[in-house]
């Protein structure tokens, strides 16, 4: 068994919404583990910060790009292709959610999420493609989208387009699996739980109320996504392929 069976040396990793929660923890591991990473999100003083604060564990570069749009997603990999003539790992993990009662439930709360949580994904991995197939002539490329448990069990709370989207997002990988792995571009997913997060405000400011609902009693680090991130990512999860690993303490077998 190789030593190297977890190493990211001299590969190139793009993570959209890299500037902060989970993409940030992923971004962080790839660096520690030898990437290259490129990171992406909508706010540029974000981005260029977390760049510049990771910049410490290697080399990464900042990429401020709204992919909530064709127009970012083209622009985004435009500049990729622009940088690099290959691609080994894309991390879709650029994501929205929406909270409201379902009387009230806007379209722009559907439009908005399903479009960056779901459409956004595919667009951005198929205008990547030929960096991926230069990649994937040397060694397995790896496309990991980044989904939720929310896609798997049901969470009470009403943020209807958000479940939806990434359940959505979770057959997606499986489609997209079948058809690009004969190319050996593995397509996975990562589900996670309750990370601290901007977006999971509540694992943020009430972690010790959200343990108590965990198996574990605790909620998710940052060791813990670039664990599972490294690990698709790297020659270990090689034959993973179509699978979405969940990440989140046990708390999708103990929900009601």
């Amino acid at each position: 068994m190789s030593l190297d069976l977890f190493s990211l040396k001299g590969r190139v990793a793009l993570v959209t919404g890299g500037s902060r929660g989970i993409g940030k923890m992923i971004a962080r591991g790839f660096l520690q583990s030898g990437a290259k990473v490129y990171i992406s999100s909508r706010k540029q003083a974000a981005c260029d910060a977390t760049a510049a604060e990771l910049s410490q564990f290697g080399e990464i570069v900042a990429l401020p790009t709204d992919v909530s749009t064709m127009e970012g997603v083209k622009a985004l990999a435009g500049a990729i292709a622009a940088r690099e003539p290959k691609l080994d790992i894309l991390v879709n993990n650029a994501g929205k959610a929406w909270l409201e009662p379902i009387d009230v439930f806007p379209e722009k709360g559907w439009d908005q999420v399903v479009d960056l949580n779901l459409k956004s994904p595919f667009f951005l991995t198929q205008a990547l493609l030929p960096q991926l197939r230069a990649a994937a002539k040397d060694r397995v490329a790896k496309v990991i989208n980044i989904a939720s448990i929310d896609g798997i069990s049901v969470n009470p709370q009403e943020t209807y387009s958000y479940a939806a989207s990434k359940s959505g997002l979770i057959h997606l990988t499986r489609r997209m699996a079948t058809q690009l792995a004969p190319e050996q571009i593995a397509v996975s997913a990562i589900a996670p739980g309750a990370f601290a997060s901007d977006m999971n405000t509540t694992a943020r400011d009430e972690a010790e109320a959200v343990a108590k609902r965990i198996p574990l009693r605790r909620i998710g680090t940052d060791e813990d996504m670039a664990g599972a991130a490294i690990y698709l990512a790297s020659r270990a999860g090689d034959y993973v392929v179509g699978s979405t690993l969940i990440v989140d303490g046990g708390v999708t077998y103990t929900r009601s």
